[in-house]
């Protein structure tokens, strides 16, 4: 198990490190996870294939039975489960651009003064202080400066980037092709260390002592490699594809990927 928990803080700090660039907080994911727990303990490790008591979903999940029995019954409602919790940036853009009192003539976000003993309840500091008290406005205004979500206007006022919470062009693309890679590899690797048969391909060549010409050699080298074997493996995958359309089994579907990263050598500790 220690080895098991440490190969888990490995795969899970660049996630973490994805979810805090974008504003996803340890509540919010603490809610998803619940919900997923939940729904793969129902699925997942069922008894004869029979639907597990709330009990059983309780004892396997480590979730009250309670909470086990409310989120059970939103996924039989066919309503996507949505994290309750949002994230204090969240909370706040929110107010700004939905308040009244936060917004122009034009319906477009107030600069708003730095301290309340400047502006009253029409600063930076009481909007930050009217969602959450525990949180100096200093503290948050200096990550949102540092992000390019806010800026100071020649009155050294706040004034709200709306622009940097519009989505990157082909974000949600991104997003996409994120979860169906990411989840493939991750469900042959843990299919593969839970034993499955027979295992699935799942391999990677790796050195930690290179220097910067080689790892651009190499960089260049598996994108021309990796491109051509994509392009034969698709140009079978057509072709079989077209022949199996008579075929009346049930389809499956199927990823073969690759991949190059690289980041400088540090001592092997847990990520």
């Amino acid at each position: 198990m220690p080895a098991f928990v440490l190969a888990l803080r490995r795969v899970l700090r660049p996630l973490v490190r994805l979810m805090l660039a974008r504003g996803i907080t340890y509540p919010y994911l603490c809610d998803l996870l619940k919900a997923l727990f939940v729904e793969i303990a129902d699925k997942d490790f069922r008894i004869d294939s029979k639907p597990p008591t709330d009990s059983r979903v309780s004892l396997v999940s480590g979730i009250h039975r309670k909470e086990v029995n409310r989120l059970r019954q939103e996924m039989a409602s066919d309503v996507e489960i949505v994290p309750s919790v949002v994230s204090l940036g969240a909370q706040l853009v929110a107010v700004w651009l939905g308040s009244p009192q936060y917004l122009d003539e034009n319906g477009g976000p107030r600069p708003l003064a730095r301290f309340a003993s400047e502006g009253g309840d029409l600063s930076f500091e009481a909007l930050v202080a009217g969602v959450n008290s525990d949180i100096r406005s200093r503290v948050v205004l200096d990550e949102w400066l540092r992000l390019g979500m806010v800026r100071f206007d020649e009155q050294r006022r706040v004034c709200l980037n709306v622009q940097a919470f519009i989505p990157a062009e082909g974000f949600d693309e991104k997003a996409f092709y994120f979860a169906h890679n990411l989840h493939d590899h991750a469900a042959a690797a843990a299919h593969n260390l839970m034993g499955g048969a027979p295992p699935f391909l799942e391999r990677s060549v790796h050195y930690d002592a290179l220097g910067a010409g080689s790892i651009a050699a190499l960089s260049k080298q598996s994108e021309q490699v990796a491109m051509k074997v994509l392009l034969e493996l698709n140009k079978s995958a057509i072709a079989l594809e077209k022949a199996d359309a008579a075929d009346t089994a049930p389809r499956q579907r199927m990823t073969f990927g690759v991949y190059f990263y690289t980041e400088p050598a540090t001592p092997a500790k847990d990520g």
